[in-house]
Protein backbone atom coordinates (compact mmCIF):
# COMPACT_ATOMS: atom_id res chain seq x y z
CA UNK A 1 0.00 0.00 0.00
CA UNK A 2 1.50 3.52 -0.61
CA UNK A 3 0.72 6.34 1.28
CA UNK A 4 -2.39 8.13 0.15
CA UNK A 5 -0.98 11.56 1.41
CA UNK A 6 1.69 12.79 2.87
CA UNK A 7 -0.63 15.75 4.80
CA UNK A 8 -2.68 13.96 7.58
CA UNK A 9 -3.64 17.53 8.30
CA UNK A 10 -5.45 17.27 4.94
CA UNK A 11 -6.54 14.04 5.35
CA UNK A 12 -7.84 15.18 8.72
CA UNK A 13 -10.00 18.25 7.69
CA UNK A 14 -11.46 15.71 4.50
CA UNK A 15 -12.58 13.32 6.89
CA UNK A 16 -14.42 15.66 8.93
CA UNK A 17 -16.00 17.50 6.82
CA UNK A 18 -17.43 13.62 5.04
CA UNK A 19 -20.74 13.19 6.44
CA UNK A 20 -21.21 9.86 5.58
CA UNK A 21 -17.73 8.74 7.19
CA UNK A 22 -18.80 10.69 10.27
CA UNK A 23 -21.94 8.43 10.34
CA UNK A 24 -20.14 4.76 9.68
CA UNK A 25 -17.34 6.24 12.60
CA UNK A 26 -20.35 6.01 15.23
CA UNK A 27 -19.91 2.56 14.78
CA UNK A 28 -16.88 2.30 16.28
CA UNK A 29 -18.12 3.41 20.13
CA UNK A 30 -21.03 0.86 19.90
CA UNK A 31 -19.70 -2.04 18.53
CA UNK A 32 -16.44 -2.17 20.27
CA UNK A 33 -15.96 -0.25 23.46
CA UNK A 34 -19.27 -1.48 25.45
CA UNK A 35 -18.41 -4.74 24.59
CA UNK A 36 -14.81 -4.98 25.50
CA UNK A 37 -15.82 -2.94 29.14
CA UNK A 38 -18.96 -6.03 29.83
CA UNK A 39 -15.98 -8.95 28.33
CA UNK A 40 -12.61 -7.80 30.70
CA UNK A 41 -15.37 -7.02 33.78
CA UNK A 42 -16.07 -11.06 33.37
CA UNK A 43 -12.99 -11.59 33.65
CA UNK A 44 -10.72 -11.22 36.95
CA UNK A 45 -7.41 -12.16 36.13
CA UNK A 46 -7.97 -9.92 33.16
CA UNK A 47 -5.13 -7.76 34.66
CA UNK A 48 -2.57 -10.65 35.48
CA UNK A 49 -3.20 -12.24 31.96
CA UNK A 50 -1.99 -8.51 30.08
CA UNK A 51 1.34 -8.87 32.69
CA UNK A 52 1.73 -12.19 31.52
CA UNK A 53 1.07 -11.60 27.81
CA UNK A 54 3.67 -8.43 27.88
CA UNK A 55 6.01 -10.80 29.67
CA UNK A 56 5.61 -13.97 27.24
CA UNK A 57 5.98 -11.05 24.44
CA UNK A 58 9.52 -9.37 26.05
CA UNK A 59 11.14 -12.90 26.20
CA UNK A 60 10.94 -13.58 22.89
CA UNK A 61 11.61 -10.14 21.70
CA UNK A 62 15.04 -10.87 23.63
CA UNK A 63 15.88 -14.06 21.85
CA UNK A 64 14.06 -13.57 19.09
CA UNK A 65 17.12 -14.99 16.15
CA UNK A 66 16.72 -18.67 18.64
CA UNK A 67 13.20 -18.69 18.24
CA UNK A 68 12.70 -17.95 14.35
CA UNK A 69 15.72 -20.46 13.84
CA UNK A 70 14.06 -22.93 16.02
CA UNK A 71 10.45 -22.05 13.85
CA UNK A 72 12.12 -22.23 10.81
CA UNK A 73 13.42 -25.71 11.52
CA UNK A 74 10.43 -27.19 12.71
CA UNK A 75 8.42 -25.80 9.37
CA UNK A 76 10.85 -27.64 7.39
CA UNK A 77 10.63 -30.62 9.22
CA UNK A 78 6.85 -30.37 8.38
CA UNK A 79 7.18 -30.60 4.99
CA UNK A 80 6.96 -26.48 4.43
CA UNK A 81 9.54 -23.75 3.47
CA UNK A 82 10.41 -20.43 4.81
CA UNK A 83 11.89 -17.62 2.63
CA UNK A 84 13.33 -14.69 4.36
CA UNK A 85 12.61 -11.37 3.14
CA UNK A 86 14.15 -8.08 4.03
CA UNK A 87 12.02 -5.58 2.38
CA UNK A 88 8.48 -5.42 0.68
CA UNK A 89 9.97 -5.47 -2.54
CA UNK A 90 11.92 -9.27 -1.86
CA UNK A 91 8.81 -9.97 0.05
CA UNK A 92 6.77 -9.45 -3.13
CA UNK A 93 9.29 -11.24 -5.46
CA UNK A 94 8.84 -14.27 -3.40
CA UNK A 95 5.28 -14.39 -3.33
CA UNK A 96 5.69 -14.22 -7.28
CA UNK A 97 7.94 -16.65 -8.04
CA UNK A 98 5.66 -18.84 -5.72
CA UNK A 99 3.04 -18.14 -8.03
CA UNK A 100 4.82 -18.65 -11.14
CA UNK A 101 6.36 -21.81 -10.30
CA UNK A 102 2.52 -23.48 -9.64
CA UNK A 103 1.04 -21.57 -12.90
CA UNK A 104 -1.18 -19.95 -10.84
CA UNK A 105 -4.22 -18.29 -12.28
CA UNK A 106 -6.76 -17.32 -9.40
CA UNK A 107 -5.59 -16.47 -6.07
CA UNK A 108 -7.97 -15.96 -2.83
CA UNK A 109 -6.39 -14.04 0.38
CA UNK A 110 -7.62 -13.91 3.55
CA UNK A 111 -7.30 -10.28 5.90
CA UNK A 112 -3.15 -9.66 5.99
CA UNK A 113 -2.48 -6.52 6.96
CA UNK A 114 1.43 -7.60 5.87
CA UNK A 115 0.12 -7.72 2.77
CA UNK A 116 -1.19 -4.16 2.69
CA UNK A 117 2.36 -3.23 4.15
CA UNK A 118 4.03 -5.01 0.76
CA UNK A 119 1.33 -3.92 -1.37
CA UNK A 120 0.94 -7.63 -2.83
CA UNK A 121 -2.37 -7.00 -4.51
CA UNK A 122 -1.05 -4.58 -6.81
CA UNK A 123 1.77 -6.64 -7.78
CA UNK A 124 0.32 -9.83 -8.36
CA UNK A 125 -2.58 -8.03 -10.42
CA UNK A 126 0.14 -6.42 -12.51
CA UNK A 127 1.48 -9.72 -12.96
CA UNK A 128 -1.70 -11.22 -14.65
CA UNK A 129 -3.08 -13.21 -11.55
CA UNK A 130 -7.15 -13.18 -10.46
CA UNK A 131 -6.65 -11.82 -7.22
CA UNK A 132 -10.26 -12.04 -4.80
CA UNK A 133 -9.74 -11.29 -1.03
CA UNK A 134 -12.55 -13.48 1.06
CA UNK A 135 -12.94 -11.70 4.44
CA UNK A 136 -16.12 -9.69 3.92
CA UNK A 137 -14.52 -6.30 4.76
CA UNK A 138 -12.00 -6.39 2.82
CA UNK A 139 -14.15 -7.55 0.06
CA UNK A 140 -16.18 -4.72 0.14
CA UNK A 141 -13.48 -2.31 0.21
CA UNK A 142 -11.56 -4.03 -2.67
CA UNK A 143 -15.10 -3.78 -4.60
CA UNK A 144 -14.37 -0.03 -3.56
CA UNK A 145 -10.71 0.12 -4.34
CA UNK A 146 -10.05 0.87 -1.32
CA UNK A 147 -7.24 0.29 1.38
CA UNK A 148 -8.62 -1.12 5.01
CA UNK A 149 -9.28 2.06 7.36
CA UNK A 150 -8.98 -0.08 10.72
CA UNK A 151 -6.71 -3.58 11.66
CA UNK A 152 -9.95 -5.60 12.41
CA UNK A 153 -12.71 -4.31 10.95
CA UNK A 154 -11.65 -2.76 7.68
CA UNK A 155 -14.61 -1.38 6.01
CA UNK A 156 -15.41 -0.01 9.60
CA UNK A 157 -15.59 3.30 7.43
CA UNK A 158 -18.22 2.58 5.01
CA UNK A 159 -22.69 2.57 5.58
CA UNK A 160 -25.00 -0.81 4.89
CA UNK A 161 -26.45 1.92 1.59
CA UNK A 162 -23.15 2.23 0.27
CA UNK A 163 -22.40 -1.65 -0.07
CA UNK A 164 -25.54 -2.30 -1.25
CA UNK A 165 -24.65 0.12 -3.99
CA UNK A 166 -21.04 -1.46 -4.78
CA UNK A 167 -23.05 -5.20 -4.45
CA UNK A 168 -25.20 -4.05 -7.04
CA UNK A 169 -22.92 -2.63 -9.18
CA UNK A 170 -20.23 -5.06 -9.45
CA UNK A 171 -22.79 -7.76 -9.34
CA UNK A 172 -24.63 -7.37 -12.32
CA UNK A 173 -24.84 -10.41 -13.64
CA UNK A 174 -27.65 -11.03 -10.70
CA UNK A 175 -31.25 -9.81 -10.61
CA UNK A 176 -31.67 -6.40 -9.89
CA UNK A 177 -34.74 -6.50 -8.20
CA UNK A 178 -33.06 -8.60 -5.54
CA UNK A 179 -33.83 -7.63 -1.98
CA UNK A 180 -30.53 -6.25 -0.20
CA UNK A 181 -31.99 -4.23 2.02
CA UNK A 182 -30.82 -6.37 5.21
CA UNK A 183 -27.22 -7.02 6.23
CA UNK A 184 -27.89 -11.02 6.10
CA UNK A 185 -28.77 -10.71 2.61
CA UNK A 186 -25.77 -8.71 1.94
CA UNK A 187 -23.84 -11.48 3.33
CA UNK A 188 -25.38 -13.96 1.59
CA UNK A 189 -24.83 -12.78 -2.03
CA UNK A 190 -21.31 -12.32 -0.87
CA UNK A 191 -20.68 -15.64 0.52
CA UNK A 192 -22.53 -17.12 -3.23
CA UNK A 193 -19.30 -14.97 -5.04
CA UNK A 194 -16.88 -16.22 -3.18
CA UNK A 195 -17.48 -20.01 -3.19
CA UNK A 196 -16.77 -20.10 -6.58
CA UNK A 197 -13.28 -18.50 -6.22
CA UNK A 198 -13.03 -20.69 -2.80
CA UNK A 199 -13.56 -23.83 -5.33
CA UNK A 200 -11.27 -22.45 -8.17
CA UNK A 201 -8.37 -21.07 -6.30
CA UNK A 202 -4.74 -22.24 -7.06
CA UNK A 203 -2.81 -20.31 -4.30
CA UNK A 204 -4.24 -19.36 -1.22
CA UNK A 205 -2.62 -16.28 1.03
CA UNK A 206 -2.96 -15.35 4.49
CA UNK A 207 -1.46 -13.73 7.23
CA UNK A 208 -0.89 -15.03 10.88
CA UNK A 209 -1.73 -13.88 14.33
CA UNK A 210 1.12 -16.13 15.98
CA UNK A 211 3.64 -18.36 14.51
CA UNK A 212 4.62 -20.97 17.02
CA UNK A 213 8.49 -21.66 17.29
CA UNK A 214 7.54 -24.92 18.97
CA UNK A 215 5.57 -26.43 16.76
CA UNK A 216 6.02 -24.33 13.30
CA UNK A 217 2.58 -23.60 13.04
CA UNK A 218 0.85 -20.33 11.92
CA UNK A 219 -2.14 -19.35 12.91
CA UNK A 220 -5.07 -17.20 12.14
CA UNK A 221 -7.88 -15.88 14.25
CA UNK A 222 -11.31 -14.98 12.41
CA UNK A 223 -14.68 -14.91 12.92
CA UNK A 224 -15.69 -15.80 9.59
CA UNK A 225 -14.76 -19.39 8.01
CA UNK A 226 -12.96 -17.79 5.01
CA UNK A 227 -9.97 -18.01 5.93
CA UNK A 228 -9.80 -22.06 6.63
CA UNK A 229 -11.20 -21.72 2.92
CA UNK A 230 -8.08 -19.66 1.71
CA UNK A 231 -5.91 -22.01 3.64
CA UNK A 232 -7.15 -24.93 2.87
CA UNK A 233 -8.83 -25.84 -0.84
CA UNK A 234 -5.45 -24.50 -3.01
CA UNK A 235 -2.99 -25.97 -4.01
CA UNK A 236 -0.72 -23.81 -2.68
CA UNK A 237 -0.71 -21.98 1.08
CA UNK A 238 1.57 -18.64 1.32
CA UNK A 239 1.64 -17.34 4.96
CA UNK A 240 2.72 -13.95 4.90
CA UNK A 241 3.66 -12.80 8.69
CA UNK A 242 6.20 -10.18 10.21
CA UNK A 243 9.07 -11.38 12.11
CA UNK A 244 7.78 -10.24 15.95
CA UNK A 245 4.65 -12.77 15.25
CA UNK A 246 6.81 -15.60 16.29
CA UNK A 247 5.71 -16.94 20.14
CA UNK A 248 7.76 -19.99 21.83
CA UNK A 249 4.96 -22.17 22.75
CA UNK A 250 1.37 -23.37 22.17
CA UNK A 251 0.66 -22.81 25.72
CA UNK A 252 1.81 -19.03 25.60
CA UNK A 253 -0.38 -18.57 22.59
CA UNK A 254 -3.32 -19.57 24.42
CA UNK A 255 -2.61 -17.16 27.29
CA UNK A 256 -2.35 -13.79 24.69
CA UNK A 257 -5.41 -15.44 23.04
CA UNK A 258 -7.22 -14.97 25.94
CA UNK A 259 -6.48 -10.72 26.00
CA UNK A 260 -6.82 -11.12 22.26
CA UNK A 261 -10.86 -11.34 21.26
CA UNK A 262 -11.55 -9.73 24.66
CA UNK A 263 -9.92 -6.47 23.90
CA UNK A 264 -10.50 -6.38 20.20
CA UNK A 265 -14.50 -7.26 19.71
CA UNK A 266 -15.25 -8.40 23.31
CA UNK A 267 -15.53 -11.46 22.46
CA UNK A 268 -14.55 -14.51 25.45
CA UNK A 269 -12.85 -16.28 22.13
CA UNK A 270 -13.06 -15.42 18.07
CA UNK A 271 -15.71 -18.33 16.38
CA UNK A 272 -12.19 -19.45 14.31
CA UNK A 273 -8.68 -20.24 15.82
CA UNK A 274 -7.11 -21.74 12.91
CA UNK A 275 -3.19 -23.89 13.39
CA UNK A 276 -1.65 -24.96 10.03
CA UNK A 277 1.30 -26.81 10.11
CA UNK A 278 3.44 -28.01 6.90
CA UNK A 279 1.52 -29.23 3.79
CA UNK A 280 -1.05 -32.00 4.24
CA UNK A 281 0.12 -35.55 4.88
CA UNK A 282 -0.82 -38.69 2.71
CA UNK A 283 -3.73 -39.47 5.46
CA UNK A 284 -4.78 -36.15 5.66
CA UNK A 285 -8.55 -35.79 3.53
CA UNK A 286 -7.46 -32.17 2.07
CA UNK A 287 -5.06 -29.36 2.66
CA UNK A 288 -2.54 -27.60 0.39
CA UNK A 289 0.31 -29.61 -1.70
CA UNK A 290 2.49 -26.54 -0.87
CA UNK A 291 3.14 -24.91 2.59
CA UNK A 292 5.23 -21.56 2.17
CA UNK A 293 6.02 -18.81 5.09
CA UNK A 294 7.40 -15.78 3.79
CA UNK A 295 8.99 -13.48 6.66
CA UNK A 296 9.06 -9.83 6.31
CA UNK A 297 11.28 -7.49 8.37
CA UNK A 298 11.08 -4.30 6.72
CA UNK A 299 12.41 -2.21 9.55
CA UNK A 300 11.74 -4.36 12.60
CA UNK A 301 14.84 -5.84 13.84
CA UNK A 302 16.12 -2.09 13.73
CA UNK A 303 13.39 -1.49 16.50
CA UNK A 304 15.29 -3.93 18.74
CA UNK A 305 17.33 -2.19 21.59
CA UNK A 306 15.30 0.84 21.03
CA UNK A 307 13.24 2.94 22.82
CA UNK A 308 10.73 1.21 20.19
CA UNK A 309 10.89 -2.00 20.58
CA UNK A 310 7.64 -2.54 23.12
CA UNK A 311 5.81 -1.60 19.78
CA UNK A 312 7.04 -5.20 18.69
CA UNK A 313 4.68 -6.68 21.15
CA UNK A 314 1.33 -5.36 18.94
CA UNK A 315 -0.35 -8.40 18.62
CA UNK A 316 -2.59 -6.07 16.34
CA UNK A 317 -6.08 -6.26 18.64
CA UNK A 318 -7.34 -2.51 17.62
CA UNK A 319 -8.30 -1.59 21.00
CA UNK A 320 -6.28 1.38 21.08
CA UNK A 321 -7.74 3.38 17.86
CA UNK A 322 -11.62 1.71 19.28
CA UNK A 323 -10.90 4.02 22.59
CA UNK A 324 -8.66 6.87 20.61
CA UNK A 325 -10.98 9.82 20.16
CA UNK A 326 -8.75 11.53 17.46
CA UNK A 327 -9.45 8.06 15.77
CA UNK A 328 -13.53 8.58 16.41
CA UNK A 329 -13.28 11.79 14.50
CA UNK A 330 -11.12 11.20 11.82
CA UNK A 331 -11.19 7.24 10.79
CA UNK A 332 -8.17 5.35 9.64
CA UNK A 333 -8.00 6.53 5.89
CA UNK A 334 -6.45 10.16 6.92
CA UNK A 335 -3.54 8.36 8.50
CA UNK A 336 -1.83 8.00 5.26
CA UNK A 337 -0.92 4.67 5.38
CA UNK A 338 -1.72 0.91 5.85
CA UNK A 339 -2.00 0.91 10.41
CA UNK A 340 -4.28 3.81 11.81
CA UNK A 341 -4.57 5.40 15.43
CA UNK A 342 -2.12 4.75 18.02
CA UNK A 343 -0.82 1.99 17.24
CA UNK A 344 0.09 3.60 13.69
CA UNK A 345 1.30 6.60 14.92
CA UNK A 346 4.31 4.89 16.50
CA UNK A 347 4.71 1.97 14.15
CA UNK A 348 4.00 4.01 10.86
CA UNK A 349 7.29 5.98 11.21
CA UNK A 350 9.20 3.80 12.53
CA UNK A 351 8.63 1.42 9.26
CA UNK A 352 8.78 4.18 6.80
CA UNK A 353 10.84 6.87 8.89
CA UNK A 354 9.90 10.09 10.23
CA UNK A 355 10.22 12.78 7.63
CA UNK A 356 6.98 10.59 5.84
CA UNK A 357 5.27 9.59 9.18
CA UNK A 358 5.90 12.30 11.48
CA UNK A 359 2.63 13.99 11.59
CA UNK A 360 1.03 11.09 13.03
CA UNK A 361 2.56 11.32 16.58
CA UNK A 362 1.28 14.83 16.74
CA UNK A 363 -2.15 13.09 16.29
CA UNK A 364 -2.82 12.51 19.93
CA UNK A 365 -4.32 14.14 23.11
CA UNK A 366 -2.25 11.97 25.06
CA UNK A 367 -5.28 11.11 27.36
CA UNK A 368 -3.33 8.00 27.84
CA UNK A 369 -6.75 5.79 26.69
CA UNK A 370 -4.86 3.80 23.82
CA UNK A 371 -1.92 2.35 26.52
CA UNK A 372 -4.91 1.91 29.65
CA UNK A 373 -6.61 -0.67 26.87
CA UNK A 374 -3.90 -2.16 25.16
CA UNK A 375 -3.60 -6.16 25.96
CA UNK A 376 0.20 -6.17 25.97
CA UNK A 377 0.60 -2.98 27.85
CA UNK A 378 2.77 -0.96 25.46
CA UNK A 379 2.86 2.38 26.36
CA UNK A 380 2.40 4.22 23.47
CA UNK A 381 2.16 7.81 24.61
CA UNK A 382 5.72 7.56 25.76
CA UNK A 383 6.88 6.36 22.48
CA UNK A 384 5.26 9.16 20.51
CA UNK A 385 6.84 11.76 22.26
CA UNK A 386 9.59 10.44 21.78
CA UNK A 387 8.69 10.17 17.82
CA UNK A 388 7.74 14.12 18.30
CA UNK A 389 11.25 14.39 19.70
CA UNK A 390 13.37 12.78 16.75
CA UNK A 391 11.05 14.79 14.27
CA UNK A 392 12.14 17.93 16.51
CA UNK A 393 15.57 17.26 16.43
CA UNK A 394 15.56 16.63 12.58
CA UNK A 395 13.85 20.29 11.91
CA UNK A 396 10.44 18.71 10.72
CA UNK A 397 8.09 19.94 12.79
CA UNK A 398 6.64 23.20 11.50
CA UNK A 399 8.46 26.24 12.27
CA UNK A 400 5.61 27.63 14.32
CA UNK A 401 5.86 24.90 16.85
CA UNK A 402 10.12 25.15 16.98
CA UNK A 403 9.21 29.01 17.35
CA UNK A 404 6.93 28.48 20.18
CA UNK A 405 8.95 26.34 22.03
CA UNK A 406 12.21 27.90 21.79
CA UNK A 407 10.15 31.02 22.94
CA UNK A 408 8.87 28.56 26.14
CA UNK A 409 12.43 27.55 27.02
CA UNK A 410 13.20 31.49 26.63
CA UNK A 411 10.62 31.67 29.48
CA UNK A 412 10.98 29.24 31.59
CA UNK A 413 14.94 29.35 31.91
CA UNK A 414 14.35 32.62 33.71
CA UNK A 415 11.71 32.12 36.40
CA UNK A 416 10.38 35.36 37.25
CA UNK A 417 9.94 36.23 33.40
CA UNK A 418 7.90 33.56 33.37
CA UNK A 419 5.74 33.64 36.39
CA UNK A 420 4.70 37.34 34.79
CA UNK A 421 4.14 35.80 31.72
CA UNK A 422 1.96 33.37 32.78
CA UNK A 423 0.08 35.52 35.52
CA UNK A 424 -0.40 38.45 32.77
CA UNK A 425 -1.51 35.31 29.76
CA UNK A 426 -4.20 34.01 32.78
CA UNK A 427 -5.20 37.14 33.27
CA UNK A 428 -6.04 38.13 29.99
CA UNK A 429 -7.84 34.71 29.23
CA UNK A 430 -9.96 35.17 32.20
CA UNK A 431 -11.14 38.63 30.91
CA UNK A 432 -11.30 37.80 27.41
CA UNK A 433 -13.72 34.65 28.82
CA UNK A 434 -16.16 37.23 30.39
CA UNK A 435 -16.30 34.97 33.04
CA UNK A 436 -17.75 32.16 30.81
CA UNK A 437 -14.67 29.87 31.23
CA UNK A 438 -14.33 29.46 28.00
CA UNK A 439 -13.03 30.98 24.57
CA UNK A 440 -15.09 30.93 21.14
CA UNK A 441 -11.87 32.54 20.10
CA UNK A 442 -8.47 33.82 20.25
CA UNK A 443 -5.02 34.78 18.17
CA UNK A 444 -3.33 31.89 16.81
CA UNK A 445 -5.28 29.37 18.67
CA UNK A 446 -8.17 28.92 15.53
CA UNK A 447 -6.65 25.36 14.65
CA UNK A 448 -8.25 24.41 18.10
CA UNK A 449 -11.55 26.97 18.64
CA UNK A 450 -12.99 26.06 15.23
CA UNK A 451 -14.10 22.61 16.27
CA UNK A 452 -14.32 23.57 20.25
CA UNK A 453 -14.10 25.97 22.91
CA UNK A 454 -10.82 26.98 24.83
CA UNK A 455 -10.92 26.34 28.39
CA UNK A 456 -10.04 29.78 30.03
CA UNK A 457 -8.02 29.86 33.34
CA UNK A 458 -10.16 30.75 36.61
CA UNK A 459 -8.54 31.86 39.59
CA UNK A 460 -4.99 31.88 40.67
CA UNK A 461 -2.03 29.88 38.68
CA UNK A 462 -0.49 26.83 39.66
CA UNK A 463 2.77 28.54 41.06
CA UNK A 464 0.79 31.32 42.99
CA UNK A 465 -1.01 28.36 45.09
CA UNK A 466 1.96 26.67 44.93
CA UNK A 467 3.85 29.44 46.70
CA UNK A 468 0.71 30.05 48.87
CA UNK A 469 0.80 26.97 50.17
CA UNK A 470 4.35 26.79 50.91
CA UNK A 471 4.29 29.95 52.64
CA UNK A 472 1.21 28.90 54.67
CA UNK A 473 3.60 25.49 55.74
CA UNK A 474 6.06 27.67 57.07
CA UNK A 475 3.98 29.29 59.41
Amino acid sequence: MQITSPSFKDNARQAMADADLQRALGNVEKGFINKRAKAVAKLPEFEDLRDSARDIKNHTLAHLDLYLEHYEKKVTEAGGKVHWAADAEEARKIILDICKSVDAKRITKGKSMISEEIALNAALEASGHEVSETDLGEYIIQLRGEHPSHIIAPAIHVNKDQVEADFRRVHDKLPPERNLEAPESLLAEARGILREKFLSADVGITGANFLVAETGSSIIVTNEGNGDLTQILPRVHIVTASLEKIVPTLEDVSQILRVLARSATGQEFSVYTTLSTGPKRAEDPDGPEEYHVVLLDNGRSSMIGTEFQDMLRCIRCGACMNHCPVYHSIGGHAYGWVYPGPMGSVLTPSLIGVDKGGQLPNASTFCGRCESVCPMRIPLPKMMRHWREREFERHLSPATTRWGLSAWAYAAKRPKLYKMITRLGAMALNLASRNKGALRWWPLAGGWTKYRDLPAPQGKTFQQMWAEQKKAARS
